[in-house]
């Protein structure tokens, strides 16, 4: 488990429901093997969950103007960000690579710190009303940089999700592509405010939205073993 984590969610824990209080220390002589399993794994759970739920929050960063986030982003799919430039509308969804970076040897490697995450995964769509397709960037973002992976055009519908479809052309490899060519596609989405400065937001992002996802998984898959164990007694 990463040890550092955005913990937006974590005031007001105590009024969460923890599926695992409903844990039976019962005085039954007659445990079964599955039934030990599971206690085992509810108290673990329990104890990562108050783990996670102590992690300190960072402080808080707004994304660069013009941008703004898009409601309800952290429990969904779609965009983190997005703004308008002229009549074009630019939309920014971001993922998390694994850190890249080895480590220097020091007792804390291995650690899975947040500050430790120096590169991200951009999709960059532009969009123009009346279009049926947009122009979409799959990036690479670094503290000091950002780089253009491909450049293709897809529906505006797929254009919602990160998901790439199999089954339109992703472009041309860019690499292969001109410089001349490259260099103006990097002017043009750094005219549209996509550069390093979304690096220090879109990272705290989505170390809010990982923090959430871990904490209604933790909650979900303790409901789920301790009603399986609850329809076992009662069976």
């Amino acid at each position: 488990m990463w040890r550092k984590a955005i913990a937006t969610t974590a005031r007001g824990v105590g009024a969460l429901h923890y599926p695992w209080r409903t844990i039976a220390h019962g005085h039954s002589t007659a445990v079964s093997p599955s039934d030990a399993v599971n206690s085992i794994l509810l108290r673990s759970l329990k104890e990562h969950y108050l783990d996670v739920t102590k992690m300190n929050p960072p402080p808080k960063i707004n994304p660069p103007s013009p941008f703004t986030v898009v409601q309800g982003s952290l429990d969904g799919n779609g965009p983190a960000l997005k703004r308008t430039f002229g009549d074009e509308e630019i939309t920014i969804s971001v993922m998390r690579l694994a850190n890249i970076v080895p480590g220097d040897g020091g007792e804390d490697d291995g650690a899975d710190d947040g500050d430790d995450i120096n590169q991200l995964f951009l999709h960059v769509d532009v969009s123009k009303p009346g279009q049926k397709e947009s122009l979409h960037f799959l990036c690479g973002l670094y503290p000091d940089a950002l780089g253009i992976h491909s450049v293709s055009m897809r529906h505006k519908a797929d254009a919602a999700s990160s998901v790439e479809d199999g089954s339109s052309y992703a472009g041309p490899v860019f690499e292969d592509l001109d410089e001349k060519i490259r260099d103006a596609f990097h002017n043009y989405i750094e005219e549209r405010g996509v550069g390093d400065s979304l690096f220090p937001f879109l990272r705290a992002w989505l170390y809010v939205k990982d923090h959430r996802n871990l904490m209604r998984w933790f909650k979900s898959v303790g409901t789920f073993i301790n009603e399986n164990k609850k329809a076992v007694k009662d069976s």
